[in-house]
């Protein structure tokens, strides 16, 4: 007869429950660095709904860590690879990690909102993220937004590329988006986010780019008098999970975690596209001039900035400039099918 010791029956125990089912008090730790916030905030309200969701389907409870209060992107990137963290929602600095998800931010990629989630939610962010998980070790549930990227300035109306010559725009310090700047003929400036409402007010620079949804919660408008809408980047958010604690879960918890990730990245979307909308004319209501740039102009803006980034891009990643051209394919026929 085997006689079991309190501490090995609560093993037992644990090891039943691991194999038939959910695990008791099973905690996901889901981390963003947006505010906490179901109305305005894209992530917030994501992970929000994702909690909900997988509190009433599974035995499985979620605690959110927003407004970076685990870190930066860069900490729950490496938090959700080592771990820590369960899951992460992110956008750009996942490409410090695998490299071919900067390709979606090459200018001028995306027409619409529409075509770049036809793009993401098909083959080419299905294959994308199985490539990107053999690089990492993070499987992508689900793909947000934080939405397209615009100008505003505080010198003229800007309708095309001429009209930035001479500009200084503040730009996070990225090297895709110092050759856009530079591409369209104005004078990029790196400035920590912290320092940009000084620099606008100030005159440091003319002007910056950002989500309408930023410019407007930051009081841009108090120093900014033009906007322009060229949506020349679309920002991605990547719902990530350690893949390894992934499978280590019952089939059950894994198809409620895929689904829950998947309403919540959409839910994400319409947040960030209402916010758009809405913040535009709360915009105009405040002064600023919006300029909605013709489609010659917008080729123009295409044919100015793409060039300098896609070689950059294509030298950065060596082996993986093919998404370059899969990313192209794949919007192409996402524009067809709409």
């Amino acid at each position: 007869m085997t006689i079991q010791t309190p501490m090995l029956a609560t093993a037992v125990a644990a090891l039943a429950l691991t194999i038939s089912g959910s695990v008791m008090g099973q905690t996901l730790r889901f981390a963003h660095v947006d505010p906490d916030d179901w109305t305005t905030s894209k992530k917030g309200a994501a992970a929000h709904v994702f909690k909900n969701l997988i509190e009433a389907e599974t035995d499985m409870t979620v605690d959110i860590y927003p407004a970076g209060s685990l870190g930066p992107e860069g900490d729950l990137i490496e938090g959700t690879i080592d771990g820590v963290i369960t899951i992460s929602m992110v956008s750009g600095s996942y490409a410090n990690y695998c490299q071919a998800a900067a390709v979606t931010d090459i200018p001028y990629t995306f027409p619409s909102a529409p075509v770049a989630w036809a793009v993401m939610d098909g083959e080419f962010g299905q294959t994308l993220a199985e490539h990107c998980l053999n690089e990492t070790g993070l499987r992508t549930l689900a793909y947000g937004e934080t939405g397209f990227r615009h100008f505003t300035n505080s010198v003229r109306p800007i309708h095309s590329p001429e009209d930035m010559s001479g500009l200084r725009f503040r730009v996070q310090t990225i090297p895709l988006y110092l050759e856009m700047v530079r591409g369209l003929g104005a004078e990029p400036m790196g400035i920590d986010w912290g320092e940009v409402p000084t620099a606008l007010a100030t005159g440091v620079v003319d002007g910056q780019e950002n989500p309408i949804s930023v410019i407007y919660e930051n009081g841009f408008y108090e120093f900014q008098d033009y906007l322009t809408l060229d949506r020349h980047v679309y920002g991605v958010d990547h719902i990530l999970i350690n893949d390894e604690f992934f499978q280590s879960l019952p089939e059950a918890d894994r198809a409620a975690i895929q689904r829950a990730a998947v309403v919540a990245g959409n839910v994400g979307r319409a947040i960030q596209q209402f916010g758009s909308a809405e913040g535009i004319a709360n915009l105009e209501a405040r002064g600023m001039e919006v300029t909605q740039p013709t489609d010659e102009q917008m080729e123009q803006f295409r044919t100015a900035a793409q060039p300098p980034v896609v070689e950059y891009l294509r030298e950065e990643l060596g082996g993986d400039a093919e998404w370059i051209d899969r990313l192209s394919e794949a919007v192409e026929n996402a524009r067809i099918g709409l």
